[in-house]
């Protein structure tokens, strides 16, 4: 019984062994067959980070919000750093990581928010959730965004690894207060009271009374499983998109869209059943964990190779931010939601996907 509910992870595991046989094969086959086999391998990627998510949300079932979608958000920003780790090992974009962490931004704050919002809208008018969740995750993410993202642009070359070291240490610092916010005495901050007649408990998917541990080694096993496929996704990814003509943010944008596949079916859940309060906690927390959990992961690796990573935003992805988290801020301070303002983040999103097709 076990064995087919874990049939996706199977099919990923299967994926994953093909590709490690026949890597080198497939590396020989010319651009067509080295992306369609990449392809193939980010589609198993995604089915292992379902595994994952559903794992995840059986955990947080059992501790309920905020802890709950915690544990969601750090399980998807664990597969992106376990994905972009081994990639940054091949022959990469020295952007890769900066034009990740906003690819997952946008993703996340204009896409999964942007689109819940609007579906939710539409469907329930103004849905409510606590405006200091909103508040306190943005004043964060603009932050983590400017000091990590922003401030190394003018940090000179030969100083790197000092401003590095520093990033890592207020990355750290940022988190361990939020994290005894959420979980502390202000967790309400991150939860909302929603009227009984419209369900009790959390919005995450129901998972009855299965049990903890096998929960656990399975999450733990699809990690390991989406890391021996990224290894041999990102070479053939590599390889394919060299000399392609392809925007430079493909690669980031596959890695951001792996990592965000399993919030978006619960986030647009969550909207749908009218309940906001999940999805402010997933597109936001997933997008403040993106930046806070990742960088200090990726200087630290930086600083242990010696080869620094580009971390300093361009002009079109710092106006970008800019414009997202002033938008966050004025929907986002009345503790209501409507199919407007989910729009004005939808199309912040349509207007991030243009960019990046004609390469900016």
């Amino acid at each position: 019984m076990r064995m087919k509910a874990e049939r996706l992870l199977i099919v990923a595991l299967l994926a994953a062994v093909a590709g490690l046989a026949l890597e080198g094969r497939l590396l020989g086959m010319g651009r067509f067959a080295t992306l369609v086999s990449a392809g193939c391998l980010v589609a198993a990627i995604v089915l292992a980070s379902l595994r994952v998510a559903h794992h995840a949300e059986v955990l947080a079932s059992k501790v309920g919000d905020p802890y709950g979608t915690m544990i969601l958000t750090l399980s998807a920003v664990l597969v992106e750093v376990v994905v972009l780790a081994i990639m940054m090992t091949s022959e990469t974009s020295p952007t890769l990581v900066r034009d990740t962490i906003y690819a997952a931004v946008m993703l996340d704050i204009n896409g999964i928010l942007g689109l819940a919002a609007l579906l939710g809208g539409l469907k329930h008018g103004e849905q409510p959730y606590n405006d200091d969740s909103a508040r306190t995750y943005s004043v964060m993410i603009l932050t983590a965004m400017g000091i990590s993202m922003i401030v190394p642009e003018f940090v000179p070359a030969a100083k790197w690894h000092y401003y590095s070291a520093f990033t890592i240490g207020a990355m750290i610092t940022l988190y361990a207060l939020f994290l005894r916010m959420q979980v502390g005495v202000h967790s309400y901050f991150f939860s909302y009271s929603y009227p009984k007649a419209k369900g009790e408990g959390s919005a995450l998917q129901d998972t009855g009374d299965q049990p903890v541990l096998p929960s656990i080694l399975t999450l733990i096993f699809g990690i390991v499983v989406i890391g021996v496929l990224a290894e041999t996704m990102s070479a053939l990814l590599t390889s394919g998109l060299k000399g392609s003509g392809a925007p430079p943010a493909v690669a980031a944008i596959v890695v951001a869209a792996i990592s965000a596949s399993p919030e978006i079916m619960t986030a647009m859940r969550a909207a749908l059943a009218n309940r906001m309060q999940a999805v402010v906690n997933i597109a936001l927390g997933a997008s403040l964990s993106t930046v806070i959990l990742t960088v200090p992961v990726m200087e630290a690796i930086a600083l242990y190779t010696g080869q620094p990573f580009l971390m300093a935003m361009s002009p079109v992805q710092t106006v970008m931010v800019a414009i997202t988290l002033i938008v966050a801020a004025i929907n986002l301070n009345d503790g209501q939601t409507n199919a407007i303002e989910g729009m004005t983040h939808f199309v912040l999103f349509a207007t991030f996907v243009m960019l990046s097709a004609i390469g900016l």
